[in-house]
């Protein structure tokens, strides 16, 4: 699988996951379902940058996203 979709997946999910986050704290609730979505975000993260030679900088980010997103609505 190619690791630049990973990537972007994982942070995706990863973005989504925080307002579940402050929502279950802020209703009193245990966040588990937005807890189990960071963990396969971060794990995605992970495998993606271990797996890419070189791995990501910072600012390869947008581009990756972009690249991404132009990659497969094309």
């Amino acid at each position: 699988m190619d690791p630049d979709l990973i990537f972007v997946i994982g942070l995706v999910l990863a973005v989504f996951s925080v307002p579940s986050i402050m929502s279950a704290f802020s209703e009193g609730r245990a966040p588990r379902v937005a807890a189990f979505t960071t963990i396969a975000a971060g794990v995605m993260v992970v495998w993606a940058i271990q797996t890419k030679p070189g791995g990501y900088a910072f600012g390869d980010i947008p581009d990756v996203f972009v690249q991404v997103v132009a990659k497969y609505l094309t």
